[in-house]
C-alpha cells in the first residue's frame, strides 16, 4: 500500500489533446491544420478557422506584438552575468541597427518617392509647354 494518495491523472479528450499539441507546435500548426482540414472536407477546415478565430489564436503573437516588446524579454537569464550583460549589450546594438536600417530604408522610400513626383511634374510642365507654344487656327 502507498503512503501517499494516488490521484489518478485525468485523460484528456483526444481534442484537446490535438489542441494542446497544435498550441505547442505554433500558429502555423494551426494554418496547416485548416488547410488539411479545407482539402479533405471543408466544414472541418471552416470548425477550425472558426475556433482560432473565435479563441484569438489567428491574431496572437503577430509580427506587429514581436516588435513591441524587446528581445531581452523572451530569454532567460543564463546564471552568467558577464554573458548576461555581453547579450544584453548586443541585442541593444542589434535593435538600435535595425532602427537605423529601417530609418535608412525610409529615406530612401521618400527620395524615390519625391524623385517620381519631380519626373511628373517636369512632364507634366512639358506638356503644357507644348500646349502653349502651339498656335491657335482662327
Amino acid at each position: 500500500m502507498s503512503t501517499y494518495a494516488e490521484t489518478p491523472t485525468p485523460r484528456l479528450s483526444w481534442l484537446a489533446r490535438a489542441e494542446t499539441w497544435l498550441d505547442e507546435k505554433g500558429k502555423f500548426a494551426w494554418i496547416a491544420a485548416m488547410v488539411l482540414g479545407m482539402i479533405f472536407f471543408w466544414p472541418v477546415g471552416l470548425a477550425i478557422l472558426a475556433y482560432m478565430i473565435w479563441s484569438k489564436r489567428m491574431f496572437s503573437k503577430s509580427c506587429a506584438n514581436r516588435r513591441i516588446h524587446t528581445p531581452m524579454a523572451h530569454f532567460s537569464s543564463s546564471g552568467n552575468s558577464a554573458f548576461d550583460a555581453y547579450k544584453a549589450d548586443t541585442l541593444r546594438r542589434l535593435e538600435e541597427e535595425q532602427t537605423a536600417f529601417q530609418d535608412f530604408l525610409q529615406r530612401l522610400r521618400d527620395a524615390k518617392d519625391k524623385a517620381e513626383f519631380d519626373q511628373f511634374m517636369d512632364d507634366r510642365a512639358g506638356r503644357t509647354d507644348k500646349r502653349d507654344s502651339t498656335p491657335i487656327e482662327v
